[in-house]
């Protein structure tokens, strides 16, 4: 499990992303820009539904773990060979993960600093290639057990414009209408094959030292 972007913003609207991800349904109400989503939030997904259609809904960030490694939520994931991810590569659990721009943490003192990497400076939608199960169980004391929806994203190894800020992998995305369809409807061997790391020019750095990152949200 690579220590890998567990920060990251969507500041399109909802029609924007329900048109990018060509999603029919939408069940999460009134979407607000999230110029922060972390770990365990709440964020919108883009699932498949039967007959070739698709749902933008929120789900949770984070799987459960595999046995003996701890209780953290595993936010992405990369070796897709394990057995524990295996079963959740079928197409009816996949998702699409809209972001504008990601963060990794720049290894500065006295404390890391956040950077943030999008397609450009105005943040054009991507998607993250993802994962989502249903689970039951207690992600905050406070809420007790409860059945959940939870996703999580492939990860892979950095390309030339991450790797200076955080050499051990970066997250799967998707930029172009093909590699969304393949993601939601190929074969596990086939759509596989994406993850691979973003072209160096299809990436850059659009801000450093904020928590998150609002920009980007105006147009649709």
């Amino acid at each position: 499990m690579p220590d890998v972007c567990n920060l990251y913003a969507i500041t399109k609207g909802q029609q924007a992303i329900r048109e990018f991800a060509r999603a029919t349904a939408d069940t999460t109400g009134n979407l607000p820009p999230m110029p922060a989503v972390f770990p365990d939030y709440a964020a919108p997904v883009v699932r498949n539904l039967a007959e070739g259609e698709r749902e933008l809904t929120l789900m949770r960030w984070g799987f459960p773990p595999p046995p003996k490694l701890g209780a953290q939520p595993v936010t992405n994931v990369r070796n897709v060979k394990s057995p524990y991810w295996r079963g959740w590569l079928k197409p009816e659990w996949r998702v699409l993960v809209p972001a504008t721009s990601f963060s990794e943490y720049a290894d500065t003192k006295p404390k890391k600093m956040p950077v943030w990497f999008a397609l450009d400076e105005s943040r054009p939608l991507f998607c993250f290639a993802g994962i989502w199960r249903p689970w039951t169980g207690v992600r905050k004391k406070a809420e007790g057990e409860q059945e959940h929806r939870l996703f999580s994203f492939l990860a892979t190894e950095a390309n030339a414009v991450v790797a200076p800020i955080h050499p051990k992998a970066m997250p799967v995305i998707l930029t172009m209408p093909e590699e969304i369809d393949t993601w939601q409807n190929a074969p596990a061997e086939v759509a596989l094959q994406l993850q691979r790391p973003l072209s160096d020019d299809a990436l850059t750095i659009v801000a450093r030292g904020e928590r998150k990152d609002e920009a980007g949200g105006l147009a649709a």
